[in-house]
């Protein structure tokens, strides 16, 4: 009987252990990693999601993931959508983002929320020239 006792309670570990580590963020996700510089710029007109004040678009052309926000008429800025908690890859949603591995969430200014406690979403710089609707986004 002890021997079943012991594999019981080992057996309970292992699965709370695995159990917690997916949770709050052991291996896994999609692990998205911001590496080395950043520069790229983009044609705002192309991303319809950026028309109007508030709205938000993913800019980064399948590299490192990046969205865009634009904060008023002529001003922008742009976050890494890279969950600083887990590194999986922060989706949109509506006018904030939220993080598919443990529902972090994030205003559009990339402060965190709610959900799984973590920072904010790294920032990049951006410059935009209103005569070629041109958005520059750096590190």
């Amino acid at each position: 009987m002890s021997d079943r006792r012991e594999f019981l309670t080992v057996s309970a570990a292992s699965a709370l252990t695995v159990l917690l580590t997916n949770a709050c963020g052991g291996s896994g996700g999609d692990a998205a990693v911001l590496t080395g510089p950043v520069s790229f710029s983009v044609q705002v007109s192309s991303y319809p999601g950026l028309a109007n004040v508030g709205g938000i678009a993913r800019v980064d052309n399948g590299g490192t993931p990046i969205a865009a926000v634009r904060t008023g008429a002529d001003t922008f800025a742009a976050f890494s959508l890279i969950c600083p908690h887990r590194g999986c890859t922060v989706g949109i949603n509506g006018s904030s983002f939220r993080c598919p591995c443990h529902g972090a969430t994030f205003a559009s200014s990339g402060v965190w929320t709610g959900g799984q406690q973590t920072s904010g979403l790294a920032a990049f710089s951006t410059s935009y020239d209103s005569t070629t609707d041109t958005l520059t986004i750096t590190n």
